[in-house]
């Protein structure tokens, strides 16, 4: 495992990354073959301690998969700028988690429903009125006619940081360095 070199960024709180990859909107999926990186933003859910995505089984992602399913997946959320009135101390508040291991394809259908549940329960809760039938995981087909993949990243390796906000140092539009001094 790579240490973190700024360690006093370092998240180690497991209720406050599992809230984190819970809320989170969007990864980004690191893929690599033949020296070649690719990196695609993806809904997931994070869930048994796995990564968790669908797409559409062809395609360039798919490609790399199968070539190097040895992948990185990167949440990060941005939680605002912090000001200074020196520069270089102005910074951003953020959370990020980097998830290291090895992606297969979800083929159980009771575990790919499971996983397609918790993605609808994390995007858009309590919309529908009754639990997602294996058989709509089973058969639904993309616009494209591509049937949908369920993919698992299995976590291998796991690091978090975090920069917490400080409310009273947060930027805000009309908030310049004169208004800071002023107010001292």
């Amino acid at each position: 495992m790579n240490a973190i070199r700024y360690t006093k960024r370092e998240c180690k709180d497991e209720k406050k990354i599992t809230e984190f990859l819970n809320k989170a909107r969007t990864g980004f999926l690191g893929l690599s073959t033949n020296d070649q990186p690719y990196v695609i933003p993806l809904n997931f859910v994070w869930h048994n301690h796995a990564i968790y995505f669908h797409g559409a089984t062809e395609g360039r992602k798919m490609k790399m998969i199968e070539e190097n399913p040895e992948v990185c997946f990167t949440i990060c959320e941005d939680l605002g700028t912090i000001v200074s009135p020196i520069p270089a101390h102005t910074d951003t508040a953020y959370m990020s988690v980097i998830i290291f291991g090895t992606i297969e394809p979800v083929l159980a259908i009771e575990e790919g429903t499971e996983a397609m549940q918790q993605m609808l329960d994390k995007y858009v809760p309590g919309y529908y009125h009754s639990p997602l039938a294996a058989s709509h995981v089973e058969k639904y087909r993309s616009s494209l006619g591509s049937r949908t993949a369920i993919y698992k990243i299995s976590c291998r390796e796991r690091t978090a940081k975090v920069n917490e906000p400080i409310e009273s140092l947060k930027f805000y539009p009309g908030r310049n360095v004169s208004v800071d001094k002023d107010s001292r």
